[in-house]
């Protein structure tokens, strides 16, 4: 468990000092950034992936025939 604690920290940068405690607190606090970034980026992609194709299409032909008409109505 050790070893993968010290992969860990070596994977979020180097070492901030020399007093190991003080490292690991600082590791920790790296840690806690990187896992609010990843459920960042997680529940933006699982809204982007949710929402792809959600368009009202009625909505949108009802839009453009009430622009055609007040078009017309302009030109008339």
């Amino acid at each position: 468990m050790k070893n993968l604690w010290r992969l860990w920290c070596k994977a979020l940068g180097e070492k901030a000092t020399k007093d190991n405690h003080e490292s690991d607190m600082i590791a920790l606090i790296r840690s806690m950034i990187f896992l609010s970034y990843l459920i960042t980026n997680i529940a933006i992609v699982a809204n982007a992936i949710r929402h792809w194709n959600d368009v009202n299409y009625d909505q949108q032909v009802q839009c453009s025939v009430s622009t055609t008409k007040e078009q017309n109505r302009v030109l008339e």
